[in-house]
């Protein structure tokens, strides 16, 4: 079969999204576009509590991401064999399976070895994913315009590597493998942590809309491949800063005043793209993303790491990612779909700000009654 060939004005985010985003070029609806990209979600609301207790119940739960790295690896070379619908979801839900819950797993690994060596932070080491994405948003879309079944065999390799590199990272244990069992449900008695939950996933349901149809967007307005590559190279390095400072602002700013930071980045940044005509104005905007995805990623997988017992760190984590990966990617590319066929992606990007506005609202409730209850109990 021939390799399957990109357009060369489309810039995507993965080997996943980049085949899928050339249906698009074949005439398919945005709609149904939006359908297809949520399937995968849709998988990882099952898979991720899955993965999560398997983790916590492993002697390791580096073996049980060793089986998500290979599972992963070996599903994405199921791509380039046919480009029928049918078979395309069946595969984006195979793969999904598997690598949804890769990076929740990989950050309760981290974070808990992070807790033997307090010289090192997590922000820094979490850096590496941000690099990864800026190396990769030029090179893969540069072989995406003529090569793009070449990208399947490199995300093959990244994985075999990725187990290459996992197989000397130190073994941390599943705590309930030692017979202490705990439900996830105990995670919903934090009230706290239920709320920034709410919070953090209303936030990314408008961050889903903008994985899914922004480069579709940036086309219509002007911009071309070149124009998009380094538009999300700017994002992704505009998460530098944060990255590099994250363990002493979570040790001196309230979650709530960093959610109300990312609240109003977001609201001012989807705010810009509605108003705007200009691809070039978008470049700039686009390091308002250093305030939110990765703040909002980074913060919580840390406040998580601090707040919920031992033995669900790894659920705590992929119940984390079902919520940012899962269910708020579903709501953001399926109903994204059909409000922008209703009414446009000008007017989604203008309704995401007034959400993204009336979460700085309601931050800033939850903030002043927090406050005043700290008084009470002062006094």
């Amino acid at each position: 079969m021939a390799a399957h060939r990109c357009r060369p004005d489309f810039h995507c985010q993965s080997t996943e999204q980049c085949h899928l985003r050339d249906i698009h070029s074949r005439l398919f609806s945005v709609d149904q576009i939006g359908a297809l990209l949520s399937v995968g979600p849709f998988v990882a609301v099952l898979a991720q509590p899955l993965w999560g207790a398997v983790g916590d119940q492993a002697k390791t739960k580096n073996a049980v991401l060793g089986w998500l790295i290979v599972g992963s690896g070996a599903m994405i070379l199921l791509f380039p064999f046919s480009e029928a619908f049918l078979y395309l979801l069946v595969v984006v839900c195979l793969f999904t399976f598997f690598q949804t819950s890769i990076f929740a797993l990989s950050d309760a690994i981290t974070l808990e070895e992070l807790e033997k060596h307090k010289r090192w932070s997590f922000g820094p080491i979490r850096l590496g994913g941000t690099i990864g994405f800026a190396v990769m948003s030029i090179t893969f879309g540069w072989i995406a315009k003529d090569h793009i079944g070449y990208l399947f065999y490199a995300y093959a390799l990244v994985m075999l590597v990725s187990l290459l590199l996992l197989a000397k990272f130190p073994k941390v244990s599943g705590y309930q493998s030692a017979g202490n069992k705990m439900q996830v449900w105990a995670l919903f008695k934090n009230r706290k942590l239920v709320t920034y939950l709410a919070i953090n996933l209303v936030l990314q349901i408008t961050m889903g809309y903008y994985y899914t149809f922004f480069p579709v967007y940036y086309k219509e307005m002007g911009g071309d491949s070149v124009l998009l590559g380094w538009s999300m190279v700017i994002s992704s390095l505009s998460e530098i800063p944060f990255l590099l400072f994250a363990s002493k602002i979570m040790k001196r700013v309230r979650m709530t005043h960093i959610l109300l930071l990312s609240s109003l980045a977001a609201m001012a940044r989807w705010f810009i793209f509605s108003f705007t005509d200009n691809p070039y104005w978008v470049l700039p905007t686009q390091l308002l993303h250093g305030l939110i995805f990765i703040v909002l990623t980074v913060t919580m997988a840390m406040y998580i790491n601090q707040e919920v017992p031992k033995e669900l760190k790894a659920s705590g984590q992929t119940l984390n990612g079902l919520l940012n990966l899962g269910l708020a990617r579903i709501i953001g590319s399926f109903l994204g779909g059909y409000a922008s066929e209703a009414y446009g992606m000008r007017n989604v990007f203008m309704f995401n700000g007034w959400v993204a506005a009336a979460c700085a609202a309601v931050i800033v409730i939850i903030g002043l009654r927090q406050a005043r209850s700290e008084r009470a109990l002062d006094a």
